[in-house]
């Protein structure tokens, strides 16, 4: 457990260095006056400068510590909000629906009714084994890319147009029967999705940062 505690305050602490590396590359910056304001207002919570400097002397931190520590943190606060505005509010998106089974024979089954006329959400309320949206009839509803569970229904989805029934696509979930309803060129995310979406583009930011570092150090290791 020692271990693991220095190793997560180690990676912790390359983190900070690598975001204050980014930010300094973008030209993003936090004043002194900022940081300053940031620290007096901290005191003030903590009930004046005696109890602040008694708090820090609790958790072993000097002021100076804290400072940096402080200015650290708004700037990572700053990139991550440089990286959130960066993902579009609209967006291309398909409407979809599936069905789900276990197995690829019961796939090419119900791809064979399909394929015969059948109907599309009968068929998903009656084999589908997504509990999520069988009783909608299989429907995804409209979604952007990097959305999706399956990431293989979502490139299928995407590869259809309106009406268009895909071949039996595989997953780790199962196998699925795709169909495409609708696509937008240019359609608003919804706030759920739009959240994960920036969750999504902190989370690849972040690891770019890593693997940058990981680089750097094969090719000094290499030198």
């Amino acid at each position: 457990r020692v271990n693991q505690a220095r190793d997560w305050i180690l990676n912790m602490m390359i983190e900070q260095v690598l975001t204050e590396q980014a930010a300094e590359e973008a030209g993003i910056t936090v004043s002194d006056a900022e940081v300053d304001q940031y620290m007096q207002d901290m005191v003030a919570e903590s009930g004046g400068e005696d109890a602040f400097r008694a708090k820090l002397e609790e958790w072993g931190e000097t002021y100076e510590q804290a400072r940096r520590e402080v200015r650290a943190q708004m700037i990572g606060m700053r990139m991550t909000e440089r990286v959130v505005a960066e993902v579009p509010e609209t967006t291309e998106q398909v409407h979809a629906r599936h069905i789900l089974v276990e197995t690829e024979e019961e796939a090419r089954h119900v791809k064979s009714q399909l394929d015969a006329g059948a109907d599309f959400a009968s068929l998903a309320k009656a084999h589908s084994k997504d509990r999520s949206t069988r009783d909608s009839g299989g429907d995804l509803g409209f979604f952007p890319r990097g959305i999706l569970v399956a990431a293989e229904v979502e490139e299928a989805a995407y590869a259809l147009q309106p009406g268009q029934v895909s071949d039996v696509v595989s997953s780790p979930m199962g196998f699925h029967i795709v169909q495409v309803l609708e696509r937008d060129a240019d359609r608003a995310v919804g706030a759920e999705n739009l959240q994960l979406l920036r969750e999504q583009a902190v989370q690849s930011w972040v690891e770019g940062l890593w693997a940058q570092a990981e680089v750097e150090r094969f090719v000094e290791a290499g030198q």
